[in-house]
């Protein structure tokens, strides 16, 4: 990110990176793919404690950011975790927390946000397709019954879905947005590991089969959850570029620094004319990601009236020439960037995957022509 980092922050960043480093570097990543939940041991514990769950819940709650702007912070937080591939549900943790501290009742900030900030219970977004914001695009449906609401259809992937304790789910309906904060343990919700591309995390299809919710269950107001999904998914958006960018760059770093030391002909491969042009079409895609990155974050910080256009111009850009520039580094490698052995395909799974999630490049440009009345 290309953020003015404050002292606060940048011992913010560095704390993140050895924690990162002492916990879960790319070769424990590597140990853990075959694992339940590709987490080490007490890791969301540890992250908790440093604060990574807590950064948008307010000090009356027991959270509060380094610097007072925590969408910032969390950023800088998500470039480190996409530098070394992190595996866990970071993005939907803290779009869960930040929703219980705005919307939730007291009962459920009481209840369940402490568990949720301090990385002793995981919980997860349940988004289906409700990314335009209208009731009628939602694959989740929810009807009022009695003294709460029957819940039906399905949502996949689900980042960490196998292993959430709380699902925050967003349904349609014929009133409009409603969110439920639900246990995973509810009856009438089966969970099914998914195998995705990128085997450093763990997702999961989440459907609900006529499941009875009670009211206690609300999140904010029943169908008025339009301006909270809003925010939901640009924080959700910006966090997952931040991590695509952090990938990104730690990708192409590897790939410069192999161009510069690997010789033929006698000479060091990035001084061929087509390697040199095209290593400096990758910088300047990612350097274009990273700017474009850097202003999202700052427009959701702010809460601008522009920052959903803003993030979606960031999701979609980042995820597409992300993938672009991990392909180019594969060719730089040549041969060996393609065996299992090498962490290139680890970096290529992980940007394609961040693409899928929270909407694809595609939906998102819908989404702008919507935003923009076209």
């Amino acid at each position: 990110m290309e953020l003015d980092l404050s002292s606060d922050q940048e011992l913010l960043r560095d704390s993140a990176a050895r924690f990162i480093d002492s916990t879960c570097p790319l070769p424990t990543v590597r140990e853990l793919i075959g694992s339940e939940t590709g987490l080490p041991a007490d890791y969301l514990r540890g992250a908790g404690e440093l604060g990574w769950f807590a950064l948008l819940v307010p000090e009356e709650h027991g959270g509060g950011s380094i610097s007072g702007e925590g969408v910032c912070d969390l950023a800088i937080i998500a470039e480190e975790r996409g530098r070394a591939l992190q595996p866990g549900p970071f993005v939907c943790m803290n779009v869960v927390a930040a929703a219980l501290a705005a919307a939730g009742s007291p009962e459920q900030q009481a209840g369940i946000l402490p568990s949720v900030r301090d990385g002793e219970a995981v919980a997860t977004w349940v988004l289906g397709d409700a990314i335009e914001g209208l009731a009628s695009d939602s694959s989740l449906t929810a009807t009022s019954r009695g003294n709460g609401f029957v819940v039906s259809g399905q949502a996949d992937p689900v980042d960490g879905g196998a292993m959430a304790d709380w699902f925050l789910v967003t349904t349609g309906g014929e009133e409009g947005l409603t969110q439920f904060i639900v246990s995973a343990t509810t009856p009438g919700i089966a969970v099914t590991p998914l195998q995705g591309l990128d085997i450093t995390k763990r997702y999961a299809s989440v459907a609900f089969d006529d499941t009875i919710v009670p009211a206690t269950s609300v999140l904010g107001r029943p169908g008025h959850g339009d301006a909270d999904v809003e925010h939901q998914l640009q924080l959700a958006c910006v966090l997952s570029a931040s991590e695509t960018v952090g990938a990104t760059d730690a990708l192409f770093e590897i790939t410069r620094r192999y161009a510069v030391e690997r010789t033929a002909f006698g000479r060091p491969i990035g001084s061929f004319q087509a390697v040199k042009h095209q290593l400096a079409d990758m910088s300047l895609s990612l350097e274009a990601g990273k700017a474009i990155s850097t202003a999202a974050v700052r427009a959701v910080q702010e809460h601008r009236q522009d920052a959903g256009a803003i993030a979606s111009i960031a999701k979609s850009w980042v995820s597409d020439t992300g993938v672009d520039i991990a392909q180019g580094c594969a060719q730089v490698f040549a041969g060996i960037g393609f065996t299992w052995e090498h962490d290139l395909h680890l970096f290529l799974r992980r940007i394609t995957m961040n693409g899928l999630l929270f909407g694809q490049s595609d939906r998102h440009r819908e989404r702008l022509c919507r935003i923009n009345g076209i």
